[in-house]
């Protein structure tokens, strides 16, 4: 079995780095004001790969931390994938001229499907990402601010009748809780879309929840609490990626 891929996440608020938890911005705790020392600390341990999220841009509905993913970009070698906020083709293309090699779209998928499916055509699935964000099984948009009427399962098997081939999957109640992964909610994708290459997202405490995803077949994980709270060490990380 292949080893399931670590991805650990800087989410940006103000330009910091920060946590929610179950995605409330009244819950903001500030672990870093250098999201680029943090990168760098990855990278230092053998890390490859970065989820960078821009906390503002998801809450106003446009890219605002560019700058933050620019400098990342160019003081590291991480694969960054970045998301939040992303609406236009103009935010877009902001986010591949700083550096991100892949972003996440996950509310305009809902809102505007036209003009996510046009970035699949024009930009491939290697490079587009779904962002399937679920609460009680219906999928949150707006940095999780609201919870539309989509059903998850629905919404992936539409996504990938056009072309989606990865999806970032967070379970929004677990998000930031500590208390473990939803390995049961992960494992019916995997069942239902076994070609999909799911990245589970939300909820992992500690090393045991990563070796668990692994155990059930997830293809990836990313997780960023458990780092900032000292539950997981930078250098296990190393270890492992």
């Amino acid at each position: 079995m292949k080893a399931i891929e670590l991805i650990p996440a800087i989410d940006i608020i103000g330009g910091k780095c920060v946590r929610l938890s179950k995605g409330d911005y009244q819950t903001k705790k500030i672990y870093n004001e250098n999201p680029l020392e943090v990168a760098l600390q990855f990278q230092d341990a053998g890390i490859q790969r970065l989820h960078l999220v821009d906390l503002d841009g998801a809450k106003e509905g446009r890219i605002i931390n560019y700058k933050i993913l620019e400098r990342i970009a160019s003081r590291t070698n991480l694969v960054i994938d970045f998301g939040g906020g992303l609406k236009t083709s103009d935010d877009l293309r902001i986010a591949f001229e700083c550096g991100a090699q892949m972003v996440t779209g996950g509310s305009i998928a809902v809102k505007n499907p036209d003009e996510f499916t046009a970035w699949i055509t024009q930009y491939s699935s290697d490079r587009i990402i779904l962002g399937s964000d679920t609460k009680k099984g219906k999928i949150a948009v707006s940095g999780w601010t609201e919870t539309s009427e989509t059903d998850l399962f629905d919404f992936l098997e539409h996504y990938i009748n056009k072309g989606i081939t990865k999806t970032i999957c967070t379970d929004i109640n677990k998000d930031g809780m500590l208390e473990g992964p939803a390995i049961e909610l992960y494992q019916k994708i995997r069942q239902r879309f076994p070609e999909l290459y799911l990245i589970a997202s939300g909820g992992v405490s500690s090393m045991k929840d990563i070796d668990a995803l692994e155990a059930a077949g997830i293809p990836a994980v990313i997780f960023g609490k458990a780092i900032y709270e000292g539950r997981i060490g930078v250098e296990e990380l190393g270890r492992r990626g």
